[in-house]
């Protein structure tokens, strides 16, 4: 691995753009050093927040075996559904289906989570439930793309690069929005455009990290000796300048800047990736001494999540693994259409310690009140049964949770009816979710916009209301 670059170096590097005829490259320069010192126009709330941690349960948690608790489905197990269903995504729509789990109240609050999530319920004076979550979609890939960006098709910017355009780097040799994987795990479906620039500059796309990997970036452990490396660098500089000066082509800035933050990487990644200089204590805190892999594999990823956060990343998303018990290799392991108890309880144990441990990390630290958590999926699961034993795609009513900055923990707002079908109460959508992330990060979701295509476009479209009373 070559050295960090030496202070030298970097002003060398710094007067060499600065001194380019057209002026680009301290155009370049100039745009950096904003993103690392300057508020942005439209960070015109107090912010509560300076950091988003997104828990992505790909596939679909089950709201009424979680978070939101139906007694009414266990005494009507069985029973014909009364009134009209909706077309599902199979239709093979069976009775009530009475949850198999059991809930119980947590803490203070008396916050009630089923025994799928006993750790995360020992948390739950820093939960804010959302019972009231709707979506307009009823299938994986299009409700993928709602709950990152809004839309539900390609080519939107996620809402991880909303935020680092929004709110810009707070460490410039990292980037500010990391992806977290595992060895086996997939993005959901839909692929990497989830995790998008889309029409944004491109230093805001997403950097995947394999939490688990020696090089958790593939090629991060550079080849060549650092002062070829600069030769190359400089090389390919002087070229994106040059075309720059003709083209005033946006992404060659991007490119630019893409580069720089690449160069210093190959040292920030390595060092921040690296958990051995964490305690045991922390280890067991975050499930990685685990037996089960998967646990041990979230683990890590929820552990380097907070290492993120700490050195200034703005947006970090953690990855689900399929269970062997659940599906190889799946892209939505939360998806049980049959067999939803042991599908459910395998992926509850991979990720309960671990956010469990992440959000008692924050807290412990001081991390928490500027670090906000969110924990959501694509859409929640039917109150009746798939066949037998599993339940469908429900967009009508589902869970979410918010905890840390600024939230009012153990509160609970909206309500889905008495059988976990619509939301009845206080209905809202992904767009009142980053509407209420953005407001607690400083920034009015209406005024954090970008043109493309002839027309202004925001990570909440034309929709979204903070969701103020889950506010402290």
């Amino acid at each position: 691995m070559s050295a960090e670059p030496s202070p030298h170096y970097l002003a060398s590097r710094r007067h060499w753009l600065k001194s380019c005829s057209s002026g680009f490259g301290m155009l370049a320069l100039s745009s950096l050093q904003h993103r690392l010192h300057a508020t942005p126009a439209s960070l015109s709330i107090q912010p509560k927040a300076t950091k988003v941690i997104l828990c992505y349960m790909s596939g679909g948690v089950s709201h009424v075996d979680s978070f939101d608790p139906k007694p009414e489905l266990k005494k009507r197990h069985g029973q014909a559904m009364p009134g009209k269903i909706e077309k599902t995504q199979f239709n093979n729509n069976g009775s009530i289906f009475g949850s198999p789990f059991a809930f119980n109240r947590y803490g203070e609050s008396g916050l009630e989570v089923s025994d799928l999530f006993p750790e995360i319920g020992k948390c739950a004076d820093h939960l804010a439930v959302v019972r009231s979550a709707t979506t307009t979609v009823n299938e994986h890939s299009q409700g993928n793309y709602v709950a990152h960006t809004g839309f539900p098709f390609l080519g939107h910017p996620s809402a991880g690069a909303w935020i680092s355009y929004g709110l810009g780097t707070a460490n410039e040799n990292l980037p500010s929005f990391v992806v977290l994987q595992s060895v086996g795990g997939l993005p959901p479906l839909g692929g990497s455009g989830v995790f998008s620039s889309g029409y944004l500059p491109a230093q805001h796309q997403a950097s995947i990290l394999q939490s688990d990997r020696q090089e958790p970036i593939p090629h991060i452990q550079p080849a060549q000796a650092a002062d070829m490396q600069r030769r190359q660098l400089d090389f390919v500089a002087q070229i994106d300048q040059s075309f720059a000066a003709q083209s005033r082509n946006q992404q060659v800035d991007a490119a630019i800047k893409n580069y720089e933050t690449a160069f210093r990487m190959q040292t920030s990644v390595p060092e921040v990736c690296d958990l051995s200089d964490e305690t045991a204590a922390t280890h067991k805190l975050y499930g990685i001494d685990d037996p089960d892999p998967m646990t041990a594999a979230y683990g890590k990823q929820a552990l380097l999540a907070r290492k993120l956060v700490e050195k200034g990343v703005r947006f970090v998303e953690l990855s689900c693994l399929s269970p062997a018990t659940v599906a190889p290799a799946s892209s939505h392991p939360w998806d049980q259409h049959g067999n939803l108890e042991t599908g459910h309880r395998a992926m509850a144990h991979e990720v309960d310690r671990p956010i469990a441990g992440l959000i008692q990390d924050l807290d412990a630290r001081g991390l928490l009140d500027e670090t906000l958590v969110v924990f959501t999926g694509e859409f929640g699961r039917t109150p009746f049964s798939q066949g037998s034993a599993g339940r469908d795609h429900n967009p009508f009513g589902f869970s979410m949770w918010l905890a840390g900055g600024g939230v009012k923990g153990g509160t609970v707002y909206g309500a889905t009816d008495e059988l976990g079908y619509h939301a009845v109460e206080n209905p809202c959508t992904f767009y009142d979710l980053w509407a209420t992330v953005l407001h607690q990060l400083g920034i009015d979701h209406e005024q954090l916009t970008f043109r493309s295509g002839g027309r202004d476009f925001r990570l909440t479209d034309v929709h979204g209301n903070v969701l103020h009373d889950i506010l402290a």
